[in-house]
């Protein structure tokens, strides 16, 4: 069996939330929340809370979660590389720490890319049916070969559908990644490249290193928490939904 360690990157520095990970969401702190979920998914054998804040680190011991403190790092990924670099583990899986609501489901289908023994990374998309998304460039598109394989990433809606066919479709991307432990090591040490400066879209830095990157659609769906008016929105989902209990 492959050990599987799930990993939460979370800064407490944020251009448009500071402090996001400990906002309160019906009564507990938003790094809770993704904890608690994450704990439901099947396959997961350690959960970890990467910071290098110490508010954090002392939030997750006091819900008697796990943290490590990292030191400097330059983006997310580099940041859970740093959590599990002495870890015995075989996958990897990032998922950030401001997704209160994310599925278990999503990560039980991420692990599973990994049946397949050729994968070093994966990640999950999810077909978008509104033209507004289609065209926004927050919206982060992918397009798959016939393996699943990612063939790019973008903010422009790709494909372009030139003659417009009514059977294009277009996928957006849902950024939890999975990492077979020695290739999150070796993505970590690649120089950022012309395309992932481009788009500012990280995970291009991998195929433009001609590796590929495995992307399971799924039918289910979160929603992130980038400014303080996004909390309202999630405890408002959080109302609605059965598997949530307000305490």
């Amino acid at each position: 069996m492959k050990k599987t360690v799930t990993v939460i990157p979370a800064r407490y520095q944020s251009s448009r939330f500071p402090g996001k990970p400990l906002a309160m969401i019906a009564g507990k702190a938003m790094i809770q929340r993704v904890y608690e979920q994450l704990g439901q998914a099947a396959g997961i054998d350690k959960i970890i809370v990467a910071t290098d804040d110490e508010r954090i680190y002392n939030a997750v011991g006091q819900f008697n979660g796990i943290a490590v403190m990292t030191g400097e790092c330059s983006c997310g990924t580099e940041r859970v590389y740093e959590a599990v670099k002495d870890c015995t583990c075989d996958i990897v899986i990032n998922v950030q720490g401001d997704e209160p609501l994310i599925k278990p489901e999503m990560v039980e289908e991420l692990i599973t890319a990994f049946a397949d023994d050729s994968v070093v990374m994966a990640t999950l998309c999810k077909e978008i049916t509104s033209d507004a998304d289609i065209n926004n460039p927050n919206i982060v598109k992918v397009v798959r070969d016939k393996n699943e394989d990612a063939l790019y990433f973008s903010r422009y809606p790709v494909p372009y559908n030139r003659d417009g066919r009514k059977d294009v479709k277009y996928f957006r991307h849902i950024g939890i990644y999975g990492y077979k432990k020695d290739f999150l090591k070796e993505y970590v040490q690649m120089k950022r490249t012309p395309l992932e400066l481009a788009e500012n879209l990280e995970q291009l830095r991998v195929l433009e290193n001609g590796c590929k990157i495995r992307v399971i659609e799924t039918q289910y769906d979160s929603i992130g928490v980038d400014t303080p008016e996004d909390i309202f929105k999630i405890e408002k989902e959080m109302e609605k939904a059965s598997d949530f209990l307000s305490e």
